[in-house]
């Protein structure tokens, strides 16, 4: 296992170990600098903190790969949020269909953005750029002058977002479940791949995987568990993180979309529905975002003017960037979300326990995802910078 890193890594892949590894440090530095980050429920309140964000970076993650960015992301989240709370507390509606009717606005503005991108060729920076504007309007004349409105802490999503946990039993059930699956489709591509004769994974790098997947799900399970434990919002990003990993690694729409942000030409040629692909990944982009916003609308039990707003979008961005996402389309993994908000979150986190004010967190995360691009850039160069040139 540790021999095919080293291959990738000197080849330039990405691959996700290294953020991991980088997360690790990024921990270590912070407990130690304030002991009180390492607390179990510092870090419960640190992963609640990350789901809303991180679902509407899942969405960004989709549209970076095919070479495309939306900058209405957090307007959208704030315009559900607000959709959420108005019509079920101001015109009666049960809470679960102003859900629905969130998510199916934001499902549509992701509609009209594909299609005028892929249909009449609008730049998408531009596009999404309008977009933000038009639906941070509209979130404030659904508001109205009162400008903010509160959901009852006893409704199912407050309950859901602040205080649901999943039992310690069932977390487990959760791992097992998780890590069995995982040594079994390995297991069974193996055997494919033998009766094709090809080169099949060695036993040992299964075995080595199934066992790095061990730990990254049993250590946070034990560790969080000594407080409340594992919120069953972090547990639904996590499903929506691992159905759009699989979707992309292994179905036609997947290897589309990377195709599609590789060489548009050639996708195009290769017989691919280039303009049917970028509109489902900007209807899931903006339904994730309208998700994020129901999210963060439970999580603060309230939506306002600044649901959605400031720096949101960008930190969202910066989260698909950071986690190894492609600003120039083709390469990443829909688990960037995750490792990506949670690198984010953690600095903002730690710095704010070291009593550093916003502009500071700001310059860090910055950095952060300046580092993050530059990286994504020596990845792009070819290894041999005067192949192909005549002398």
């Amino acid at each position: 296992m540790f021999r095919d890193l080293w291959r990738r890594v000197r080849d330039r892949e990405r691959t996700l170990i290294p953020l991991i590894v980088a997360l690790a440090v990024i921990w270590l530095i912070l407990g130690a600098v304030s002991p009180t980050f390492w607390t179990a429920e510092n870090l419960v309140n640190l992963s609640l903190q990350s789901v809303s964000t991180g679902v509407i970076a899942l969405g960004v993650v989709l549209v970076l790969l095919i070479g495309q960015i939306d900058l209405s992301v957090g307007a959208v989240s704030g315009l559900a949020a607000a959709i959420v709370a108005v019509s079920a507390m101001s015109l009666g509606w049960h809470l679960a269909v102003s859900v629905v009717v969130a998510l199916a606005v934001g499902a549509a503005i992701g509609a009209v953005y594909g299609v005028l991108i892929a249909r009449v060729g609008l730049p998408g920076f531009v596009l999404t750029l309008a977009g933000l504007l038009v639906a941070t309007g509209v979130q404030w004349q659904i508001l109205g002058p009162v400008g903010s409105v509160n959901l009852p802490y006893d409704s199912w999503l407050v309950v859901f977002t602040q205080t649901a946990f999943v039992p310690t039993w069932l977390a487990w059930v959760f791992v097992a479940v998780a890590v069995a699956t995982t040594l079994v489709v390995r297991i069974v591509a193996r055997r494919r791949r033998i009766a094709r004769d090809l080169v099949p994974e060695s036993i040992a790098a299964i075995a080595g995987r199934t066992l790095l997947v061990a730990l990254v799900l049993a250590l946070p399970v034990a560790y969080l568990s000594q407080e409340r434990g594992v919120g069953w919002s972090l547990v639904l990003f996590i499903v929506l993180v691992w159905t759009v990993d699989i979707a992309l690694r292994r179905t036609r729409w997947g290897r589309g979309i990377r195709a599609i942000g590789g060489n548009r030409a050639a996708a195009r040629l290769a017989g691919i529905p280039v303009r049917r692909i970028v509109v489902t990944a900007f209807i899931i982009c903006s339904t994730l975002a309208a998700l994020g916003g129901v999210l963060a609308a439970g999580r603060l039990a309230a939506a306002n003017q600044s649901t959605g707003g400031g720096e949101l979008f960008l930190i969202a961005i910066a989260a698909a960037v950071v986690g190894g996402t492609s600003l120039y389309g083709g390469h990443g993994s829909a688990w960037s979300a995750l490792v990506g908000i949670l690198v984010i979150q953690s600095i903002a986190n730690g710095l704010t326990l070291m009593d550093l004010d916003a502009s500071v967190r700001s310059i860090v995360t910055g950095a952060v995802l300046v580092l993050a691009v530059v990286i994504d850039t020596i990845l792009r160069r070819p290894r041999n910078p005067f192949a192909g040139e005549v002398v």
